[in-house]
């Protein structure tokens, strides 16, 4: 990166501050983009970023009706940004564990928003590493599978929890937690008052159902092909308002809708024969950088989960 000698000679804090709000707003594909992820207005974006395109001497991106394009100077910043980053996550970590006391952040992603269930077991796993291990940060969040995926490789996640419908190399894929999905409908569609007996087999061909939004194979796949697939929802919740509007049929776990089948508002569809596994694994790195945080991220999620 060639940077001018009237301009920035060394790096400054407010000079990585800078370049973190670059790099994020390359990540995310402009300014506008990037405003919910930093916190910042699009206007203190620009600003921020026109503080760094003449702290640097040079042009970092082009931004107007066409979109926002990086210029060449730009695309070598945000290279040399990742590489500076890395090395100072490089720095941090080494630091840590080389100290009597793990500390620094211990960072869990899952791609679902857990019921109840799961809910107490992650309770438990928060005890566990908090009691062990005070000085450690834990962030346990909910994640896209791609992200999360990223953020395992790179090093940032010590542990995801997601179905694995497909393998990465660089990850081990272990099952936690197994559990069948029923097809189910809410009050107001025209199955709700029905009988299983009353529905006949041609009657799903038109049914309008939703997709998981994930390639699933085996069993699954093979009772989705038999469904009018006209909307497509990923996590069970937001699934879930599909359904309750009446108008589709889903696939959920019987623990994300409990509630509503006591209280009458849902109703399971066949549910001997119309029903799939889901399976949820622990995804962790084969080669990690903090082996030890990975470690009691592991240790504490299979403890929870035995």
């Amino acid at each position: 990166m060639q940077i001018s000698q009237n301009n920035l000679r060394q790096l400054s804090d407010y000079d990585l501050r800078l370049l973190k709000v670059f790099q994020a707003v390359v990540e995310y594909g402009g300014f506008s983009a990037a405003e919910p992820h930093l916190g910042i207005t699009k206007s203190t974006i620009s600003i921020h970023i026109g503080n760094l395109e003449q702290r640097m001497g040079f042009k970092l991106c082009l931004r107007g009706r066409s979109g926002f394009v990086l210029t060449h100077e730009g695309q070598s910043v945000y290279r040399a940004s990742l590489s500076l980053f890395e090395s100072v996550q490089d720095f941090s970590m080494l630091v840590n564990s080389l100290g009597s006391e793990l500390s620094g952040e211990i960072v869990i992603w899952c791609s679902e928003q857990l019921d109840r269930e799961k809910q107490l077991k992650f309770v438990e796993v928060v005890k566990d590493i908090h009691c062990k291990h005070p000085a450690l940060q834990i962030e346990l969040d909910t994640m896209s599978i791609d992200q999360i995926e990223k953020g395992i490789l790179q090093g940032k996640v010590h542990t995801g929890i997601f179905p694995a419908y497909h393998k990465i190399d660089g990850l081990y894929y272990q099952p936690l937690h197994r559990e069948q999905v029923f097809l189910c409908c809410s009050e107001g569609h025209p199955f709700f008052n029905k009988t299983d007996t009353q529905i006949a087999d041609r009657d799903f061909a038109n049914a309008e159902t939703i997709h998981p939004g994930i390639d699933i194979t085996g069993e699954g796949k093979t009772q989705l092909e038999r469904f009018n697939l006209t909307a497509k929802s990923y996590q069970f919740f937001m699934r879930k308002i599909l359904i309750k509007s009446g108008e589709y049929l889903g696939f959920m776990p019987q623990g994300h809708i409990q509630k509503e089948l006591n209280d009458g508002t849902m109703r399971l569809i066949r549910p001997n024969s119309i029903n799939y596994h889901f399976t949820l694994s622990l995804v962790y790195n084969k080669h990690p950088r903090e082996s030890k945080k990975q470690e009691i991220a592991l240790e504490a999620i299979a403890k929870a989960f035995k």
